[in-house]
């Protein structure tokens, strides 16, 4: 328990989980979302700023998988280097790396929701769970709100 959870009292601690909880609605559903803390807000970013070498490495394969067939065909539009392939100026490597940030920040930011059952927990959900029952678009919309309601803009503090 903090000093200021103790110096509020019992009333403010009981109603500290509503405190740190918002809702938003998204397809005729209403979510809740738990606000996290700072620190667990820095922790959240520092994952999905740090992804995995391995899924990065797994996402490339599957990029570029369908290009390295024609690795001998000569194209100015595509070069194929020694740990990785650039096509028109992009690359493949950072390409995938970008997908699995994403994928984290869906996953991290869909973590944060509160399971309408008491006994269910979303700590484990994995990004094929999510991409399993959401479409991307959904995803999108879904992370969207929820970083709304987790970090509102100034406009909405402000009541504008």
């Amino acid at each position: 328990m903090t000093k200021l959870a103790s110096a509020f009292g019992e009333k403010y601690q009981a109603q500290r989980k509503q405190l740190l909880t918002r809702t938003f609605e998204l397809g005729g559903h209403i979510f809740k979302v738990k606000i996290p803390l700072v620190v667990e807000t820095q922790e959240i970013y520092q994952r999905i700023q740090t992804p995995d070498e391995q899924a990065i490495e797994a996402a490339y394969q599957e990029i570029a998988a369908p290009l390295l067939a024609f690795k001998d065909t000569p194209d100015s539009n595509v070069s194929f280097l020694e740990n990785d392939i650039v096509v028109e100026g992009r690359s493949l490597r950072e390409a995938a790396k970008n997908k699995i940030i994403t994928q984290m920040r869906i996953t991290e930011f869909i973590k944060l929701l509160i399971p309408e059952d008491a006994n269910a927990t979303l700590d484990d959900i994995t990004y094929a769970d999510i991409e399993a029952e959401f479409p991307f678009s959904v995803q999108m919309a879904l992370i969207e709100k929820i970083g709304e309601a987790i970090s509102p803009s100034y406009k909405e503090t402000r009541g504008n």
